[in-house]
């Protein structure tokens, strides 16, 4: 689902450099694939880094940027809906939609059946193990009639569960806000500063924003608790942090965009702006020296 992702976005951008005269334009994206929502439920979902703009090769042998006009509502909402297109083929054409006749055979199960119940209780909202198996999680402040609000904004599209923000851009000298925006991307399940311990040695964990039906607070047993933090580690050797487009790892123009090749005098000497949404060839994923969270 990444590719399809990634490819939609890297089209989008070179048919608007088209469109300004720009042709033969290439971009790139860094992906940091988070697994976990404000509820310390699984929630996999894509935080992808995009230059804003396009390298092309000019005469002199350089790849100059050409910054990117800011998408419009419209822009985003086509460029969603075309994503909802192909991950939907994706998924009929491997098996994987609801109607389909076949359930291929889930890895997890097979290589661990308690691991594969704890992620698809949790997943559900509900306890798998002690003595409130299959038993929803306790929620503080909840009001059972209150209605889902689904809050949109600009640059945001939603459509049948696919959701796409990309209103978010960090000016390309502002090193310090891309700094603080890369931590959040970075950042771990849950913040140690929003658990306390109870009296009677339960787990509360302070949700961030409250939800829409008045929740403000998830309150666990300990055991139910450790089961939560066991759902969302990461599988061994898979990559959390992945790069896409000229800076993918064997990327050929990948040296003359990324900072770290400082001693390469043909690569882009300022530093270039991103913008946050959430090569058509088979660039290996790679994973930065942080490692998964």
């Amino acid at each position: 689902m990444l590719g399809v992702f990634v490819r939609a976005l890297l089209d989008f951008y070179r048919r608007q450099a088209r469109r300004c005269g720009v042709r033969a334009g290439h971009t790139g994206t860094l992906t940091v694939i988070q697994r976990f929502g404000g509820g310390l439920n699984p929630n996999v979902h894509f935080h992808t880094l995009v230059l804003d703009g396009v390298f092309r090769n000019s005469a002199t042998g350089s790849a100059p940027l050409h910054p990117a006009s800011p998408p419009s509502d419209e822009e985003v909402a086509r460029l969603l809906a075309t994503i909802r297109f192909r991950v939907r083929r994706l998924l009929r054409r491997r098996g994987l939609e609801g109607d389909a006749d076949l359930t291929p055979p889930d890895s997890l199960a097979e290589e661990s059946v308690a691991l594969a119940a704890i992620t698809s209780a949790s997943v559900q909202g509900r306890i798998a193990l002690g003595r409130r198996a299959g038993a929803r999680v306790w929620r503080l402040g909840h009001d059972p009639e209150a209605l889902w609000v689904t809050s949109t904004g600009p640059r945001q599209a939603h459509l049948d569960g696919f959701d796409l923000h990309a209103n978010l851009c960090v000016p390309a000298t502002d090193r310090a806000r891309l700094e603080q925006l890369c931590r959040y991307l970075l950042r771990p399940p849950v913040a140690q500063d929003r658990l306390r311990l109870t009296g009677d040695g339960r787990v509360r964990l302070a949700l961030k924003t409250p939800w829409a039906d008045g929740t403000s607070h998830l309150l666990f047993e300990p055991l139910e608790f450790l089961e939560k933090l066991a759902a969302l580690i990461p599988r061994s050797r898979v990559n959390l942090v992945l790069y896409h487009g000229v800076l993918a790892p064997h990327a050929r123009w990948r040296a003359w965009v990324v900072a770290s090749a400082i001693r390469n005098p043909m690569r882009v000497a300022s530093p270039h702006p991103l913008r946050s949404p959430r090569r058509r060839g088979r660039a290996r994923p790679h994973a930065t020296g942080r490692g998964p969270i």
